[in-house]
């Protein structure tokens, strides 16, 4: 009896192999790990393209947004609203575009707060200057949304570095800081012509005390460029307007057709984006359009003019 009961203890005590086997081995961890590795490779750029894709977007939807209250803007004063206000040739008050638009996109609030008979410096829009505007920013670029505007002579300055001709300041404000004041990522067409020689000549849709009405745009609305994006890889933009106090005032609002999309050589008052292969552009009929840097440099320059008479047709 003794013996039965030892030999069923001892049977009791053996488990089946399988259940004896407690965890992988070191080789099958190494294999799961380089499976996993394999696996995050694959699948780390196509999220990251989807993002991009998302942020790229969103961003055409700003713009789209800007453009529609530009048409509602040209509905209300039978115009488009001026690149910037200078009423005396002094600069001043300076307020832009796309503050003009702001009561046409559920910017009401913000736009009571501006009195636009006082230039953007006064002490009355120091909260105003600091407010940033979703709409007005591009989720692909991730700079600052506020940064120190500097001082300058109200004219662009160029050298030569490695990177081809760039701001002296090179995407940094150096100088005297002026004030602290909220960023854009969009600006509007001033069109071919040099931007700091000629201001207020812009062959675009905005320029100095201008007053656009699409009647104006022989070229076709569906052919025209209005407003594009400016990244913040050079220099800072702005949606507030031109102060005649800062460096780079006129550019901070408005853009020139000068390089093409991106390009490497490119000056601050060109259209630039973080985005991969180009930049987007709201058309003067509203429609969006992502130009590659690959485009064909005479269509670009055409696209950018709103009376030149060019004969062109392009499509994504």
């Amino acid at each position: 009896m003794r013996q039965r009961r030892a030999a069923h203890r001892e049977r009791s005590n053996r488990l089946p192999p399988a259940l004896l086997r407690r965890g992988f081995t070191l080789v099958e961890l190494l294999v799961v790990i380089a499976i996993i590795g394999i696996l995050v490779g694959l699948l780390l750029p196509a999220v990251q393209a989807a993002r991009e894709a998302a942020r790229r977007m969103q961003c055409s939807n700003n713009l789209k947004q800007l453009g529609i209250a530009v048409h509602n803007y040209e509905s209300a004063y039978r115009q488009l609203p001026a690149g910037w206000n200078d009423w005396q040739r002094t600069g001043e008050p300076g307020w832009g575009w796309a503050a003009g638009l702001l009561a046409f996109m559920e910017g009401d609030n913000l736009y009571r707060q501006i009195d636009f008979r006082l230039p953007i410096e006064h002490a009355v829009h120091d909260q105003v200057r600091v407010t940033v505007v979703p709409t007005f920013l591009c989720p692909s670029d991730t700079g600052p949304e506020l940064f120190e505007i500097a001082e300058g002579d109200g004219h662009t300055t160029h050298i030569r570095t490695g990177l081809g001709h760039v701001l002296n300041h090179h995407g940094v404000d150096d100088g005297d800081k002026l004030f602290q004041i909220a960023k854009s990522n969009y600006v509007g067409m001033f069109g071919t012509q040099e931007l700091e020689i000629a201001p207020y000549r812009g062959n675009g849709m905005f320029y100095g005390n201008s007053a656009t009405k699409f009647r104006d745009v022989i070229d076709g609305l569906s052919n025209t460029l209005m407003i594009g994006e400016r990244s913040s890889r050079l220099g800072q933009s702005i949606w507030h307007g031109n102060i005649p106090e800062a460096n780079e005032p006129h550019a901070r609002i408005l853009g020139v057709a000068d390089h093409p999309p991106n390009d490497p050589a490119g000056h601050f008052e060109d259209f630039s984006s973080y985005h991969t292969g180009g930049v987007n552009f709201m058309r003067a009929d509203v429609s969006v359009t992502f130009l590659p840097e690959t485009i064909d440099f005479g269509v670009y320059r055409a696209m950018a003019t709103r009376s030149g008479g060019e004969t062109l047709s392009y499509s994504e």
